[in-house]
């Protein structure tokens, strides 16, 4: 799986960069068939304290996957959207196997 990491609106440092990509990694053992993980990292400047946003994007041969959340920092953003992605996975997984 390719992890893609954007950052909007800062310099994306070399420990968050690590970080994310330990946690968007931990995605690709609930599913074989992703080809691809997209994460969004930006500042929301309308809101002072939950300003640090993460997207992630997963690209599966059947549909991509999508999540977003904004906290105050960019690790508790992470947790939570990768958080997200994987109970859409589950969910998913679960969905396909009862076809």
């Amino acid at each position: 799986m390719e992890i893609k990491i954007q950052s909007q609106h800062f310099k994306l440092n070399d420990t968050l960069k690590e970080y994310v990509n330990n946690k968007a990694g931990k995605l690709a053992h609930l599913s074989n068939q992703i080809t691809a993980c997209e994460v969004n990292l930006k500042l929301d400047k309308s809101d002072k304290d939950m300003d640090k946003v993460c997207e992630i994007k997963l690209v599966l041969p059947e549909g991509n996957l999508f999540a977003l959340n904004q906290c105050e920092t960019f690790e508790e953003a992470t947790n939570k959207t990768v958080e997200a992605i994987e109970a859409q996975l589950r969910k998913r997984k679960t969905k396909l196997s009862h076809h």
